[in-house]
């Protein structure tokens, strides 16, 4: 028996472990917790909110007086702004046109009539219709700038169409037309101011001249569509819609006076030019779709 064994048939051994040692009594694992959350504390997601629609950017609001043509949403941000540049001008040209011309004619007729202090008048009158007229140079500078961009101021694709150049020489003859419609309007205030009594007048006479100023402009800038559309460039026919309309509103206040005043000669002028102004405007928009080639 060796020193320290116990007696038995084989001595009484002690369990050892895997390596020599005693084994340590081994304990359950206590029940693990849930891990704390770590860092910022997780907040259930917000429902999805859908997202709101992109709206183009509104204008800067406008004062009273400041009113402004509205502009095409399908313009390249170029077009739009030379399109805005215009505007800007064509404000300094409408001052020096509406005061220049009544002053200038007004002036001269006053520095005649009465006395010479309205020819002082006249020079002031005439240094307004300058700045108006080279407001307006500057207008058309920017309005050779839009057409090098714009594909209606270019000859159409569709030019060597037989129907795109029928259509064109078409609305030559309606803008034509549209000259001869202008100086008639421009004749028929000069008549009816002798009606008026604004040839004995200083200011009438002036007021006549701007109103008779606005039908004559309107005949000289149909003349300079009329080469355009010789050449099938569909942006003639949109100016000559666009004046047609300014002559088919002048013509509705013509018929209304004559409802009102019972008079059958205003009433049937004012009607027949309705009648042509609508059908040239409807005419001249299915030539600009035909010189562009469109259905």
């Amino acid at each position: 028996m060796y020193p320290g064994q116990q007696p038995g048939p084989y001595g009484r051994q002690q369990p050892t472990g895997p390596y020599g040692q005693p084994p340590q009594h081994q304990q359950p694992y206590p029940q693990q917790q849930p891990y704390p959350p770590q860092g910022y504390p997780q907040q259930p997601y917000p429902p999805h909110q859908p997202y709101p629609p992109q709206q183009s950017p509104q204008p800067p609001a406008q004062h009273i007086g400041e009113g402004r043509m509205r502009l095409d949403p399908n313009l390249t941000p170029a077009q739009r702004d030379l399109a805005l540049r215009i505007q800007a001008k064509s404000k300094p040209m409408a001052y020096g046109m509406v005061l220049g011309i009544p002053l200038t004619f007004g002036g001269v007729h006053y520095g005649i009539t009465q006395k010479p202090l309205g020819f002082v008048a006249a020079l002031a009158g005439l240094a307004l219709l300058a700045f108006g007229v080279f407001s307006l140079m500057q207008m058309q500078a920017l309005k050779r700038q839009l057409r090098l961009i714009t594909a209606d101021a270019w000859r159409s694709p569709a030019a060597h169409l037989p129907g795109a150049r029928k259509a064109a020489t078409q609305a030559a003859y309606l803008n034509g037309l549209l000259v001869l419609l202008s100086l008639a309007a421009t004749g028929y205030l000069l008549y009816k101011g002798a009606g008026w009594g604004a040839y004995g007048n200083s200011l009438g006479f002036g007021a006549l001249m701007l109103g008779a100023a606005l039908p004559f402009g309107m005949a000289v800038a149909a003349v300079t569509t009329i080469p355009q559309l010789l050449q099938v460039i569909p942006a003639g026919a949109k100016v000559g819609r666009s004046l047609y309309s300014i002559i088919f509103l002048l013509a509705m206040t013509v018929t209304g006076e004559g409802i009102k005043g019972a008079s059958i000669g205003p009433v049937v002028g004012g009607g027949l030019t309705l009648l042509i102004c609508g059908g040239a405007m409807s005419l001249l928009g299915k030539a600009a779709k035909r010189m562009r080639g469109e259905a």
